[in-house]
């Protein structure tokens, strides 16, 4: 049997990087913001090295169609 995961256990732990923020993904859950057809919205928590507050970032993932 295939294990099964969801995208937001895949997100956690990952490594996030943008031009305001450097960390890694603590937590993610589903979201209603909309970055077009194909695509599913994201907020995740980061945890910034060296930092004593964690930061959310809403992010987007491509979906296969159909799904």
């Amino acid at each position: 049997m295939a294990n099964l995961y969801t995208i937001e256990r895949l997100l956690q732990d990952k490594e996030y990087n943008s031009k305001t923020l450097s960390g890694t993904i603590i937590t993610a859950e589903k979201s209603d913001h909309w970055f077009g057809s194909n695509r599913q919205a994201y907020k995740v928590l980061i945890r910034a090295p060296y930092s004593l507050k964690d930061q959310y970032r809403i992010i987007a993932v491509e979906i296969a169609e159909g799904e």
